[in-house]
């Protein structure tokens, strides 16, 4: 599941149709999600319309009012609860027994990163969080028996932040500080920063 709705107030674009190294940030973390091993894809979409193939789109109509909601509207739609905006996706996502969550604008995340997680959510955590050098941050994965209670606790641009801090006891870390970075692109100088370690990266 990629984040994908917000219009980036600070960046002045949405930056799900920012590029870097010719992709939009929407299409690199697709790719991240399918290459670690996530199936099918779903796009929460907002104040951009982002069009790939192989994805399955949830529009948030509620979208300027935070990260929030926009896990809210995808975790309805995949469970088909009232008030879902896109149940269409709760068939095709019948089997689904747990989702990772990323976000578009922290490009520098790495496959093995998704990898992991779904490794850890089979050998029995239902909940999952990746750590760097320690330090929780994205992606997350979320277990389809958890879902009602991430909905409840989704506010504003908490994400699944509120959900995780009221239950500690179910997370289980998982370091993936080898694999890539989670620095996120707020504003352009953010995006030369990911860029040049993008570059740097490369080069190695």
């Amino acid at each position: 599941m990629l984040l994908a709705a917000g219009e980036g107030s600070r960046f002045g674009r949405p930056k799900a149709l920012v590029e870097l190294d010719g992709q939009t940030l929407a299409e690199r973390g697709v790719t991240m999600l399918r290459r670690g091993g996530a199936d099918p894809i779903l796009v929460v979409t907002g104040a951009a319309p982002v069009e790939l193939a192989g994805i399955l789109a949830v529009y948030n109509e509620q979208w300027r009012t935070g990260m929030g909601s926009s896990l809210r509207a995808a975790l309805r739609s995949l469970t088909g609860a009232e008030g879902a905006q896109d149940r269409p996706a709760a068939t095709l996502a019948a089997d689904v027994g747990a989702v990772v969550v990323a976000l578009a604008d922290q490009p520098l995340i790495g496959t093995d990163a998704v990898a992991r997680l779904i490794a850890a959510y089979r050998d029995g955590a239902g909940v999952a969080v990746a750590c760097y050098d320690g330090l929780p941050r994205n992606p997350v994965l979320l277990a389809r028996e958890h879902w009602p209670e991430v909905i409840a606790a989704a506010t504003g641009d908490q994400g699944a932040r509120a959900f995780l801090r009221a239950r500690p006891e179910l997370v289980t870390l998982v370091e993936c500080g080898d694999t890539g970075s989670p620095d996120d692109i707020d504003t352009a100088a953010d995006l030369d920063r990911v860029a040049a370690r993008y570059r740097d990266s490369k080069r190695r």
